[in-house]
């Protein structure tokens, strides 16, 4: 059976993210038409941040996602899993898949942390960047309908699904570029020197696309392969996961991040840089770009293209930012898997590619 425990595989729950089992059968049974237990929980063993369980019952599976436990150290604005829950209701029925929606608790005294529980979607999860053990012709058909799910992501009418109050007005960039700032700061074990130099470089580089205000969409903030489920068969993503970075922001700053992988070496976190594309059937980052300004109906790709080293610092200072809190997490004992420890160790290595960059810029 095609299902997230073959292709992610789950865990017993560790004691730090253990929960009344008892007390959540209770409330679930109050509050999602159909449930009923026993139920059984185990934990999804892939993701760094808020913990997610297979909750499997004598009638069918279901997904919860909450935030840590109790005993977790949050960052302001980390961990908003009412953030996720609003965002994927919101997109129920437009062309970004998502799972169904089941319940939302924000009352803490059920289980020790807010929690919400959507329909389990059965299908694969593409780890590897590089696609093994397909054919090319399946590659690409992969990497397409991953343009054609970001694309169809920034083209939402946000407002008119309920979520113009999603993100704040103003100067995205100049925001995104503080609050990582500050959250690396607050998750310092060991000080990187790249870090405060992009601190320094990115806010006075913004290129004038990049200020355009007037470029505003959904933004995903983590949209990436492994966070993408597929149908068990086809090339075709049936649910778009992990929205806990989810803003109203600007679309490059996403699609950006995305585009990452393709100057990742495969070795750091599964990235495609230094591969033979053609050969696998993967299209080259210029015609991906090229492919989304179309889908999207953007007419300036060749000033995309001579703003793209800023994008790409930008996002790879972000990731360092992020991948530094997994590391205070793991130094905190609070992570929330067992490769975290080895995510944390690559902060230093991103930002230093992140400072190449810049300084190409």
């Amino acid at each position: 059976m095609n299902d997230y425990q073959q292709f992610i595989g789950t865990r017993a729950v560790a004691p730090q993210h253990a929960f009344d089992t008892a007390a959540l059968e209770r409330w679930l049974a109050h509050h999602v038409p159909g449930f009923a237990g026993p139920v059984q929980v185990e934990m999804f063993k892939g993701g760094q941040s808020n913990p997610t369980y297979k909750l499997s019952t004598p009638t069918g599976s279901y997904v919860l996602r909450s935030k840590p436990g109790p005993v977790a150290k949050l960052l302001p604005s980390a961990h908003a899993i009412e953030r996720e829950y609003k965002v994927m209701s919101a997109l129920a029925a437009t062309d970004v898949p998502v799972p169904r929606m089941l319940a939302l608790c924000e009352d803490e005294s059920v289980i020790g942390r807010a929690f919400y529980l959507m329909e389990f979607m059965a299908g694969r999860v593409l780890w590897d960047q590089a696609l093994p053990g397909m054919a090319p012709a399946e590659r690409g058909a992969v990497y397409d309908e991953m343009n054609r799910v970001i694309a169809a992501l920034h083209s939402v009418d946000f407002a008119a699904r309920g979520l113009a109050d999603y993100g704040r007005p103003g100067n995205y960039f100049e925001r995104q570029i503080g609050r990582w700032s500050k959250q690396y700061q607050a998750s310092i074990t060991q000080p990187i020197a790249e870090m405060d130099e992009l601190m320094a470089w990115l806010p006075a580089h913004m290129p004038a696309s990049a200020k355009d205000e007037s470029r505003v969409s959904i933004v995903h903030g983590d949209y990436r392969l492994d966070n993408l489920v597929f149908h068990p068969s086809e090339p075709r993503v049936i649910a778009v996961l992990d929205w806990e970075l989810s803003t109203l922001g600007h679309p490059l700053a996403d699609f950006a991040y995305h585009c990452m992988a393709w100057h990742i070496p495969h070795e750091l976190s599964r990235g495609i840089g230094g591969l033979d594309l053609p050969g696998l059937g993967i299209p080259s980052e210029r015609d991906y770009i090229h492919r989304y300004c179309e889908r999207t109906g953007i007419a300036d790709s060749d000033q995309l293209h001579a703003d793209w080293n800023f994008y790409l610092a930008y996002n790879m200072f972000r990731i360092a930012a992020i991948l530094q809190g997994i590391a205070k997490r793991v130094e905190d004992g609070t992570a929330a898997s067992a490769q975290a420890k080895a995510a944390g160790a690559t902060a230093r290595p991103m930002a230093e590619l992140a400072w190449s960059f810049a300084q190409r810029g």
